[in-house]
This record gives structure tokens, sequence and C-alpha cells, in this order.
């Protein structure tokens, strides 16, 4: 598939098979997402991958799956959940080095939190290389992230920020968030100033 139509078929799907994707597919798209930028080359991101289905169900609980009654289980129901997760200890400790400390040995001010961007570059891998694979994924915020660690064993260090179900998709229910419709090209780009 063509780059450009891999982005333009991506959405965040809510209903999903259960099961019905090898092992290997998911292994590829989590290697695919092994590879996307963090800052300094910290590499502060990490997946936990859930295949179990128990285990997707308990997830699936912490991530507040019965808040979005109108979509169904489509947390707990897919072939996988990929729960992405961040440590910022791992870039301040990265920063610290002697190639990125200041001049006079301290760590760098963080102007943003980049750890949580180079997450989001993890979590548009695993979408992108989901459809890539014929495949879908949807994301739902961690309600409960200590709940979520806790079942996972995710170190304290580690933020999980979400549970991705990644499978074949189903017909679903869209979010009534999408009638507001895409922005105009000319207000979400802007070349050379802002105005």
């Amino acid at each position: 598939m063509e780059f450009g139509d891999v982005v333009m078929k991506r959405r965040a799907v809510r209903r999903f098979e259960e099961g019905g994707v090898g092992p290997g597919e998911i292994e590829r798209i989590a290697r695919l997402a092994q590879r996307t930028p963090s800052a300094g080359f910290s590499q502060g991101q990490r997946l936990v991958v859930v295949t179990d289905r128990d285990l997707r169900r308990a997830v699936a609980q912490a991530a507040g799956e019965e808040e979005y009654d109108e979509f169904g289980p489509w947390i707990s129901e897919c072939a996988a959940q990929f729960v992405p997760c961040v440590s910022a200890e791992i870039y301040h400790r990265r920063y610290r080095e002697a190639d990125k400390v200041a001049e006079d040995g301290s760590e760098i001010e963080w102007p943003v939190p980049y750890w949580f961007v180079d997450v989001g570059a993890t979590m548009m891998v695993v979408m992108l290389a989901a459809v890539d694979a014929g495949l879908a994924s949807g994301f739902a915020g961690a309600f409960d992230p200590a709940a979520i660690r806790a079942l996972l064993g995710i170190p304290d260090e580690f933020v999980p920020i979400g549970v991705m179900p990644v499978g074949q998709p189903l017909p679903d229910v869209r979010s009534p968030s999408l009638k507001r419709g895409w922005v105009p090209f000319e207000e979400f780009a802007r070349f050379d100033r802002w105005s």
C-alpha cells in the first residue's frame, strides 16, 4: 500500500474481531514501532503487547471500557492491545550524560516534555503499521494508569498512557465528534509565517 493511502485510511476503530491475527504480524507492528525517533536517542518509549484474552479484559476494565457503552467491548475484543509507556526519567538520565549537558554541566531546561512527543510518534507508527497490514487500531486513554501498571507489571518509572486495541476491523459506531469535520487546510497549515 502507498504511504499516502495508509495515512488516509487510518482512523480510530472501535470494534474488532476477537483474535484473528497471527503473532508474527503483531510482532511486526511492535518492531516497526520501536523505530520511532526519540530526543537524544533516549529511547524512553516501551510497549506492552497483550494478547491473552483474560488479561485483555482486565486491562480494558482498567481503561474504563464500560464508560464507552455505545461502542461495546472494543478495548477487550481485538487481536492484541498495545500499551504504550514512557519514562521521563530515561530522558532526564540521558540529558545528564556528557554529550547532552549544558555548558555549566547541568541538565537542559525542558521547554516541552518531549518524552510525550516521542511516545506519540510510537503510537502513530502502531496505527499506521496496523493499517499497512490490513488491520485497524484505536486508542483509549489510561483512566487508571496505576491499575494498568499493576496488571501488566510495568515498572513505576514508566507511565502507561493508554491502550491501543489492534485487530481485524468490524463495522463500528463512528465517534459523534467526527461531525465537526476537518478544519480547512489553510487554517491547519501555514507557510513561512502564521499570518
